[in-house]
């Protein structure tokens, strides 16, 4: 059993244990959010000054050389016509930032500054002011400030070059300051409507049992993710209201089962209401081998001929042989895995066999490959 199962099983009996308990209650606010109340992005085109040489290759980048020449033109500088800039400490970024809801003016959020030409690090750099617009192309921030890059770079005299972390984006926290406010409504008229984070009708469903026994009959389901919910006209009231709406318990209804497989990495992941019906499997290695071996052909001693090389190439495929498995069928998370381990496979053959499985019918849960 490979070290990977040994882990999955490990992982499959405190689910199991976890299973058996009494489902625990979650906070309403973690299970969904007050309709009206969302982040909207911000977007915006900058430079980053200051470079130690990484910056961009101007004459591959002319839009990083215009931006420069506009930014000197607007501070009163003026170039010669057909001047040929070629700077190494400017890189032209790409500058990101998330509006929290009831964000006020004077407040400040964090930015993400990545570059977009062939700058080779903005560690050090620093962010010129930078308007933020959102998608209506109405300004709700201004960014600058230095950047704080999570990475370093090292090059030897040989050529050899080593890298940790990624050195072309950076953050700068609290780098923007909000210049305009979003009107944000919760509600309409004397409702507010509660979304869930995961469309569920049983959950939906328990919120509103939650809800009406803080205040009854103030809450009914619209469908499986949206609940409305009778609120305070007066605002103070209704902040107060909401305040003790967040903070009820529920307990989520039990998911649907459902297996992620990650294709790249070969990841598997399973949540406890997977089960598993009786099968045989099947399985078998098939291995290709390409060989190039380079041999050298000499004439005869006296001969008029000449040393030549020449390849000789060849292809093995080698199967291993394929026993039948009886994978016995499983009512929880533990007995499922213990069966998958029986059949001794790597994580990337447990995938087709997984889909294998969901093909036949033989596994109750929804495949989902990410």
């Amino acid at each position: 059993m490979s070290r990977l199962f040994r882990l999955a099983a490990a992982c499959a009996c405190v689910l199991g244990l976890l299973a058996s308990a009494p489902a625990s209650a979650e906070r309403l606010k973690d299970l969904a959010s007050i309709g009206g109340v969302r982040h909207n992005q911000l977007v915006g085109y900058g430079l980053v000054v200051g470079l130690d040489g990484s910056g961009d290759q101007t004459t591959q980048t002319p839009f990083t050389v215009q931006s420069i020449i506009n930014m000197l033109g607007n501070l009163g500088v003026t170039l010669p016509p057909g001047q040929s800039l070629q700077l190494k400490n400017v890189a032209a970024v790409m500058v990101t930032a998330s509006l929290p809801p009831f964000a006020r003016p004077g407040q400040q959020i964090d930015v993400t500054v990545s570059s977009m030409g062939n700058a080779r690090s903005l560690k050090g750099g620093t962010l010129v002011m930078t308007p933020l617009k959102g998608v209506d192309g109405q300004v709700y921030a201004m960014a600058q400030g230095s950047l704080a890059v999570s990475g370093a770079s090292g090059a030897a005299p040989s050529g050899g070059k080593v890298t940790v972390n990624h050195l072309s984006a950076g953050r700068i926290p609290g780098g923007a300051t909000v210049e305009r406010s979003v009107p944000t409504t919760v509600g309409q008229g004397d409702s507010i409507f509660v979304e869930l984070n995961d469309a569920d009708f049983g959950t939906a469903q328990k919120v509103v049992d939650a809800i009406n026994t803080m205040a009854p009959g103030s809450a009914r389901a619209l469908d499986g993710r949206q609940v409305q919910v009778r609120a305070p006209d007066d605002v103070n009231q209704r902040v107060a209201f909401l305040g003790r709406l967040e903070g009820l318990d529920v307990t989520p209804a039990i998911q649907a089962a459902k297996v992620i497989i990650n294709s790249r990495t070969g990841s598997v992941v399973m949540n406890q209401k997977v089960t598993l019906q009786n099968c045989a499997v099947s399985h078998g290695s098939l291995t290709v081998t390409v060989s190039n071996e380079q041999q050298v052909s000499q004439p005869n001693a006296f001969g008029q001929g000449q040393t030549a090389v020449t390849n000789k190439g060849g292809v093995d495929i080698k199967q291993d042989g394929g026993n039948i498995f009886n994978v016995k069928g499983g009512t929880n998370l533990a007995d499922v895995v213990k069966a998958l381990n029986t059949l001794g496979a790597n994580p990337l053959e447990l995938i087709a066999i997984l889909q294998a499985m969901k093909a036949s019918g033989a596994l109750r849960a929804e495949l989902e490959v990410i």
